[in-house]
């Protein structure tokens, strides 16, 4: 087995906190077209997964008309105050900072347009950790998180055994297994640890803290990925 030399991770629920954000631009969007808008409690499912999915699911229908003006309200107020609605996650610039010095080459795989996700990640100082930042495009090119870790590992010429997806949701885990990377799974995002459980990442962190010291400790030249206990729970 290979040394991993490249992460890839996911920015909402693993890098970021996001949950005012884009609930709020989704009760928004929601209110603005006349529907009913869920309490901002009951929309934690909607964080991870392509947005125009989560529309479909919340508007009960697939009409791309439809879909098209709530994904442009939501961006309406996301451009302007959704996406610095967030917070980093405690120990995430220490962790990234050290991967960094030990050599990793880092890289962001989310779903989240790529001119949003841009902007948050120079917004909060963490795009000097990254390579590159990789999103989708606003009509929705690369929003299916497989289809786009396969663009990332091509365009970077990355070896799929070489690379760790690092992510909170089952769509991240997924992803890699599909493009034959190693996966990790994260607790403290908004994934549930059944969800997690479920899709089987080789490794799942609770802490971001955690993750600097599994690679640090763990991945040395030519030695294998061990995995560690996977959580079952139930909650979040």
């Amino acid at each position: 087995m290979k040394r991993v030399t490249s992460i890839l991770f996911d920015l909402d629920g693993t890098l970021t906190d996001p949950k005012p954000g884009i609930t709020r631009s989704i009760r928004f969007a929601l209110e603005s077209l006349g529907k009913p808008a869920p309490d901002v409690h009951e929309l934690n499912w909607c964080i991870g997964p392509p947005l125009k999915e989560s529309f479909e699911r919340l508007l009960q229908s697939q009409n791309e008309e439809l879909l098209q003006k709530a994904l442009g309200h939501y961006r309406d107020r996301f451009a302007k105050t959704g996406m610095f609605e967030n917070t980093v996650y405690d120990g995430i610039p220490a962790a990234l900072k050290r991967l960094s010095s030990l050599g990793f080459h880092l890289y962001v795989a989310t779903s989240k347009p790529s001119v949003f996700a841009s902007a948050i990640l120079e917004h909060f100082h963490l795009s000097q950790f990254f390579r590159h930042i990789y999103g989708s495009e606003l009509n929705g090119h690369l929003s299916n998180k497989a289809e786009l870790v396969s663009h990332i590992l091509q365009t970077e010429n990355l070896d799929p055994e070489s690379t760790i997806i690092v992510g909170d949701r089952k769509h991240d885990i997924v992803a890699g297994k599909m493009n034959g990377t190693y996966t990790a799974g994260v607790s403290y995002g908004y994934g549930t640890k059944k969800e997690l459980a479920d899709a089987c990442p080789d490794v799942c962190f609770d802490t971001p803290e955690e993750i600097a010291s599994f690679f640090a400790e763990h991945l040395a030249p030519n030695e294998q990925l061990h995995p560690i206990a996977q959580t079952t729970g139930d909650g979040t």
